[in-house]
């Protein structure tokens, strides 16, 4: 049997990457991101077009998440994984940042993540399993003061518990698992001044990914929340 497929979105550098490294030994790939060259510099680390498949593409815009679940499909016949990981954050206050800078946000990681959602799931329904992993964070469970990018992980939290109870609830599916994967603090180029060892590093948070896809059938891993042990809150 072929080995599963991964979809990525966010893949072109941190948690995004390192978890398409850890998983390239087991699982074939479909590294999604709006910086095509660092993705195909990824995707021929990772085995070439056999093994990684690299698509441009803003999670933000229904048209490009549709060309890029087409391709993963066309590419390699399935998708096993969804990794819905692409986003960013802003600076804390309602008086920083631009309000460009907030909509890009908002847009890409909540309104990215449900049509990353949207799109790849008319497929998983038709196989009848697979797994949908949300990069939301521990902002998506404690709301940090000022921080408009913690209410935008408020909401990729509750669009992975309002999916989980659609699959069981609307469509009967018991075998579609949703993991919601929230890190404290990371040291990934997120970060305009890297916080360093004080941190956790992304292949931490990759670790964690692939202890949930690893899981026996029967396991639904719903939540993993992971801090850095410096970190109090």
């Amino acid at each position: 049997m072929a080995d599963p497929v991964m979809l990525i979105t966010g893949a072109s550098s941190g948690i995004g990457a390192a978890t398409a490294r850890a998983a390239a030994p087991t699982h074939r790939l479909v590294l999604a991101a709006r910086r095509l060259e660092e993705l195909e510099t990824l995707a021929e680390e990772l085995g070439g077009p056999e093994r990684a498949l690299a698509v441009r593409c803003d999670v933000s815009e229904w048209d490009q998440v549709e060309a890029m679940t087409a391709a993963a499909i066309e590419g390699f016949g399935r998708i096993d994984v969804v990794f819905a990981n692409a986003g960013f954050g802003a600076s804390r206050g309602f008086l920083e940042e631009s309000v460009e800078h907030w909509r890009a946000m908002v847009l890409t990681n909540v309104y990215g993540v449900a049509l990353t959602i949207r799109a790849t799931l008319p497929h998983l329904l038709e196989r009848g399993d697979g797994h949908f992993v949300i990069t939301s964070s521990v902002a998506g469970r404690r709301a940090l003061p000022g921080s408009l990018y913690s209410a935008t992980k408020w909401a990729a939290t509750a669009i992975g518990e309002a999916l989980r109870g659609e699959l069981r609830q609307m469509h009967d599916n018991t075998a579609i698992k949703v993991t919601l994967i929230e890190p404290g603090m990371v040291d990934t180029p997120f970060f305009d001044n890297r916080p360093g060892d004080s941190a956790l590093q992304d292949d931490d948070i990759a670790r964690a990914v692939m202890f949930a896809l690893e899981q026996p059938g029967n396991v639904d891993v719903n939540e993993i929340l992971i801090r850095p042990t410096s970190q109090p809150i």
